[in-house]
């Protein structure tokens, strides 16, 4: 096995050949969710991948469109709106 493969961080997966053998195949881990800055939360609508698979899709699929679309959940969006027009 190659020294890299060897780290956790690498997935392995069983797969079968057609001869019958079993070997084991190795995939990278899929990465987590976009978080809201503020709170944390999941994001909507952003799509999730490393960052060489995201800069190859449309820009519709990157980001919702609106302010703050892609770093801020729409609640975190609408206070930091309110707040910036009470000029707080």
């Amino acid at each position: 096995m190659k020294p890299n493969k060897r780290s956790r961080s690498v997935k392995r997966v069983a797969k079968r050949t057609p001869g019958g053998r079993l070997v084991i195949h190795f995939r990278k881990k899929r990465p987590g969710y976009a978080k809201c800055a503020i709170c944390k939360r999941e994001l909507h609508g952003v799509a999730r991948g490393r960052s060489s698979e995201i800069r190859k899709l449309p820009r519709s699929q990157r980001r919702v469109s609106r302010p703050y679309g892609g770093y801020l959940c729409s609640a975190c969006m609408r206070a930091e709106i309110k707040r910036l027009v009470r000029g707080e």
